[in-house]
């Protein structure tokens, strides 16, 4: 009983945990939160709300690490794969941290807030490796590192309603946000107060929006959202519509073992910027190739690939695993991402997938599932 609620204690809740219990969430721990995983309504409905009209998402388990000061710019440059030269304040990058060896510290997203600001949006599960790693490298830069994760709650709201709902249901003007810009705004008045980050990201493959600000805040958020009629969306859902359009989630797609060349993932590493950690590696693997590569994989009929299961040859040989797959909610087919040895990554590959005691057959495609539909 002790070790129990030793165990207890050391997961922790969003300011939001009460409102999903009073929903009659079905909640799980991730990251070392509690979180709902799905609601009463059930998962192909929370999936399709975001598809056809809007969801929301309590997201206020990631973590957020403020960047400030004269060196601030070159600071992240150092650390991050994607290029943040001359960002303009408001502009969003996504991108990753990795070790020397080319391996995925954590994929995250970097916001210019300032001219010598920048607000970083982590994965939960990483928040303090992330801020140890982060501390450890900032030695020798002129900054100023605070990690605000306990500060902010942030919900996210997704969909192709989202931007009315957003506008008339919270009074957040939204409208002149493009993709993956942001803004720093105060509270409407009347609300909970504070100053709120409004951007457009997303997670879903669809339009959305984040909304960043005190406890308080985001929970009066929520509560006109679900007095509104929004449909509450948890992690199951969650994972189903990012991994349709093919979005990566640390622990599956990216690891300290998979490296973004090998995810697929170049595209955000900047190979033409100043010196950044882990360059020399991910260059080396750009140049000469990886031994693995991650793949989209369609099955021939209902069998669900799950995470870990093994990939084989046509001829019954083991080349990879499973990272994500599901029978996919949009689409109706049985689909996987998969690490797989490289000389089977190219697309049309005929494969196999073992589910329990039997192999199923599959063929390699695109990991992208289904179309996004970003207002851009």
């Amino acid at each position: 009983m002790a070790i129990k609620q030793e165990l207890e204690k050391k997961v922790r809740r969003t300011c939001l945990h009460d409102k999903h219990l009073a929903l009659g969430a079905m909640m799980v721990e991730f990251g070392g939160f509690d979180m709902p995983l799905i609601y009463q309504s059930g998962i192909l409905k929370e999936h399709q709300a975001v598809r056809e009209h809007a969801g929301l998402f309590d997201v206020s388990h990631m973590g957020e690490v403020t960047v400030s000061g004269r060196e601030a710019e070159r600071y992240v440059n150092h650390i991050f794969t994607n290029d943040a030269t001359g960002m303009a304040v408001g502009k969003i990058l996504y991108g990753m941290m990795c070790y020397e060896d080319g391996g995925t510290v954590d994929d995250l997203l970097v916001y210019k807030t300032g001219e010598q600001d920048f607000f970083l949006v982590i994965n939960a599960a990483n928040i303090d490796k992330d801020w140890a790693w982060m501390q450890q490298h900032a030695e020798g830069f002129d900054i100023d590192l605070q990690n605000r994760s306990d500060h902010y709650g942030q919900l996210a709201v997704q969909g192709p309603e989202a931007e009315h709902i957003v506008e008339a249901v919270l009074g957040l003007p939204c409208k002149e946000l493009t993709f993956y810009t942001a803004k720093t705004i105060e509270a409407p008045s009347g609300a909970a107060g504070g100053t709120v980050i409004l951007s457009r990201t997303g997670y879903t493959g669809e339009d959305g929006f984040e909304i960043y600000g005190s406890h308080d805040f985001i929970r009066e958020c929520w509560d006109k959202l679900i007095a509104a009629g929004v449909q509450p969306c948890g992690l199951g859902c969650r994972d189903t519509l990012r991994f349709e359009v093919g979005l990566p989630l640390y622990g599956d797609e990216l690891s300290e073992q998979i490296s973004p060349v090998m995810a697929g993932l170049t595209m955000f590493v900047k190979f033409g910027k100043p010196d950044f950690i882990g360059r020399e590696a991910l260059l080396k693997q750009k140049t000469e190739g990886t031994a693995r590569r991650l793949v989209g994989i369609e099955l021939h009929d209902k069998a669900i690939p799950r995470h870990g299961y093994t990939v084989l040859s046509a001829d019954g040989q083991p080349i990879g695993e499973v990272t994500t797959g599901y029978h996919a909610p949009s689409t109706d087919k049985s689909v996987c991402m998969a690490l797989v040895d490289t000389a089977y990554a190219a697309l049309g590959t005929d494969v196999l997938i073992q589910i329990r005691k039997k192999t199923f057959p599959g063929t390699v495609v695109r990991k992208q599932f289904y179309a996004k539909n970003y207002k851009k």
